[in-house]
């Protein structure tokens, strides 16, 4: 388990869009630390979610941090104009660094098998540094069937790992537990990093991750789609230990 206070995130993924700044204060009034913000292009995942005005528009309504997750395909380009919309940490994935060729397609989005090629892992950190350039957080994000060394190499560019605990694209699903065991790994290989968990998390499968060294965890409908936040804020927070 990780020393560092644990960050309860909730994604706005989750929100009622037609009240967002009334759903933001609801996460405030409920004790979020952070607000995650899921960018999704299409073509990286199969679906569309928002865009630079929404998150500028986050940033205009809270002080909470801004924790943005890029699911798209050029985060090189994005990822630091999401940083100057007012993003405090832009989050991209390992996959979007390989070209298609390098990666392996599953029936619900794309993995590495191992380690980045020398492209890929160039293409990270130049992705990495243009975020930080902007004086912005950056961090890397990889899906449940891409093993853990696919991201070590890029500890010393990022200060955040993103584990995915459901396949990215879609809220509301199903934690997979077979992630687990690859939290451990990672916070061997990175321990001054804050790990973060996405996908599934609830007071039932927050327990596992935490023990085995997340400290930071995305909450959608575990949050917003609550009759009452503040108390399923308190729920994940006590179960993380």
């Amino acid at each position: 388990m990780s020393s560092r206070a644990v960050v309860i995130a909730p994604s706005l993924l989750a929100a009622d869009f037609s009240r967002v700044g009334e759903e933001i204060r609801k996460a405030e009034t409920a004790g979020a630390d952070w607000l995650h913000l899921d960018v999704m292009d299409g073509h990286f995942v199969p679906n569309i979610s928002f865009g630079l005005p929404v998150a500028e528009a986050a940033r205009r309504a809270t002080s909470l941090f801004l924790d943005t997750h890029l699911m798209i395909e050029d985060p090189l380009t994005y990822g630091p104009q999401f940083a100057a919309a007012g993003s405090d940490r832009v989050i991209f994935h390992i996959e979007a660094c390989e070209p298609p060729e390098g990666r392996v397609k599953w029936p619900r989005g794309w993995a590495l098998a191992g380690e980045p090629t020398a492209a890929g892992l160039r293409r990270g950190r130049e992705i990495a540094a243009a975020i930080r350039k902007t004086g912005k957080a950056a961090g890397i994000a990889l899906n449940p069937e891409t093993p853990a060394e696919a991201v070590l190499a890029l500890v010393p560019d990022v200060d955040l790992i993103l584990v995915m605990s459901v396949w990215p694209g879609f809220g509301g699903q199903a934690f997979i537990d077979g992630v687990v065991p690859k939290i451990a790994e990672l916070r061997r290989g990175a321990p001054g990093l804050r790990i973060e968990m996405d996908g599934g998390i609830t007071p039932a499968t927050i327990g596992a991750c935490a023990r085995a060294g997340a400290d930071a965890f995305v909450a959608g409908t575990a949050v917003f789609r609550q009759p009452d936040p503040a108390a399923a804020v308190r729920a994940l927070r006590e179960q993380a230990g």
